[in-house]
């Protein structure tokens, strides 16, 4: 249970960090988002990755063999690259609708399920 709640916070986290790092590129559409300087867009990213830390540092935790967890901390890593990957690309493809999914993005997400295999297999 515990990596399903790592795993669900993770993607919380993503939901927030994906739109901290790059909705203000999207939202021009909105004036008040449109007029803000650098400064005006660092400190509304700073607000979203506040909540992004919210729910990543408690699935860290939860998730983290050092504090009970199944995962150690290459596979926390890599869990956390995996969720991120997929994250950005629904949020891009569905909500910013600026960039469609190729087929060589396809390819690439592929080698990073065999990296999950590799990080996560027990030799």
């Amino acid at each position: 249970m515990k990596a399903l709640y790592c795993i669900l916070l993770l993607t919380l986290s993503n939901v927030f960090m994906t739109l901290a790092w790059y909705g203000h590129l999207q939202f021009k559409q909105y004036p008040i988002i449109a007029k803000l300087s650098l400064f005006g867009v660092i400190m509304l990213s700073w607000g979203l990755a506040f909540f992004e830390y919210i729910f990543q540092v408690p699935a860290n935790r939860i998730g983290s063999n050092e504090t009970g967890g199944p995962f150690s901390l290459f596979e926390l890593k890599t869990i956390q690259e995996a969720v991120s990957l997929t994250v950005f690309t629904l949020i891009t493809v569905f909500l910013f609708k600026t960039d469609k999914l190729a087929w060589n993005h396809l390819v690439g997400f592929a080698f990073i399920v065999v990296a999950v295999f590799f990080i996560f297999k027990k030799w």
